[in-house]
């Protein structure tokens, strides 16, 4: 009797258990389990136009430079200049020690007495002509003589542009050294580094905004003026030099510089950047991706440029596709999700 009773309780439990666990199939997980789902926040990827601008870092430099110096060793007599002055081209700059010069000058005048004589001599038959012309080559490398002496002895400006330098005071004896450093700074210019992707991209003539710290409210405009054909096997860039009006002279050499180059628009899905993930060591990034509204997917994307608190995605996610925005802290690959709100529209 004992026994028929104990198997007759047994059996309605066992029934009321069935009926449960088929009441439970229409549920949500977590009522199956007893263990609260992961609440997320999503948002729909959308694709727009993003204007692919990127910033280069530079130093200006100025348009042209020279050193202005002598051939030789030479004292200097006086200089006509000073640091910070305007010159223009062909204008006196320095005075150099002129003793070798005057004493040049000075046999080319008695060579050309000489010839005057001796050409005289030659008209009435008492001189050969292979004298006059022996005399004529010797007044000629005279003439190339002086003038190559004054030149290194009245130094002037190869440039119109502004004295940036002084090497030596009066009085000095160079060495052959250069004295005076002249720099062209309208235009001035800047050469910057760029990635090898890019190559294709850059057109002479493009135009490029330029920002100085000096002047952080004001923004200056350039155009590429020289496209370096080589590619730096190291780093994968290559040169590119910038060319900037200059006419105030509110720009100076040694400026640190900030170029933005635009290359025009491009459609990607931007993404916000609550929802990249940075791996830990490495530079590989991860969203999110929800799956028929249950479950999320780990995958990896290309990021591209930041735009606010956006990033562009060049690759890993399509349009349509809902990414995870807010709740990833509790999340793993294949994990079941509630889907506590949806962002249909972007920030």
């Amino acid at each position: 009797m004992k026994k028929m009773i104990r198997t007759g309780i047994y059996l309605p439990m066992v029934g009321m258990a069935v009926l449960l666990m088929t009441g439970c199939s229409g549920k949500k997980a977590e009522e199956k389990t007893g263990v609260t789902l992961p609440e997320v926040m999503v948002e729909t990827m959308h694709r727009e136009a993003v204007d692919q601008t990127f910033e280069y870092t530079g130093t200006i430099a100025p348009h042209i430079s020279n050193m202005i110096a002598s051939q030789s060793s030479m004292r200097i007599e006086q200089y006509k200049v000073e640091v910070g002055d305007m010159v223009q081209r062909g204008q006196l700059l320095v005075d150099m020690e002129a003793s070798n010069y005057l004493q040049a000058k000075l046999q080319l005048e008695n060579l050309k007495t000489d010839y005057q004589r001796a050409k005289t001599l030659y008209e009435s038959g008492g001189v050969p002509k292979q004298q006059i012309d022996q005399m004529e080559t010797q007044i000629g490398v005279a003439e190339e003589n002086v003038a190559n002496l004054e030149k290194n002895t009245r130094l002037t400006s190869p440039i119109s542009g502004i004295v940036t330098q002084r090497f030596f005071d009066n009085g000095a004896l160079t060495g052959g050294q250069p004295v005076l450093e002249v720099q062209q700074i309208n235009p001035v210019k800047i050469v910057i580094q760029i990635e090898e992707s890019n190559f294709t991209h850059i057109k002479q003539g493009m135009p490029v905004d330029i920002r100085l710290d000096l002047y952080p409210d004001q923004v200056f405009t350039g155009k590429v003026n020289l496209i370096y054909p080589t590619i730096n096997q190291v780093s994968h860039t290559f040169d590119v030099e910038i060319r900037v009006e200059n006419s105030n002279l509110k720009i100076r050499p040694g400026m640190f510089a900030r170029v933005t180059l635009n290359y025009g628009s491009h459609d990607h899905v931007m993404v916000s950047d609550k929802a990249v993930i940075k791996q830990n060591g490495t530079n590989d990034r991860y969203v999110y991706v929800l799956n028929n509204d249950s479950t999320v997917s780990y995958k990896k994307v290309d990021i591209g440029q930041r735009k606010g608190n956006r990033y562009e995605i060049l690759s890993g996610l399509n349009e349509g596709e809902k990414v995870v925005v807010a709740g990833q802290s509790r999340l793993l690959d294949g994990a079941e999700v509630t889907v506590k709100d949806r962002q249909e529209t972007r920030d």
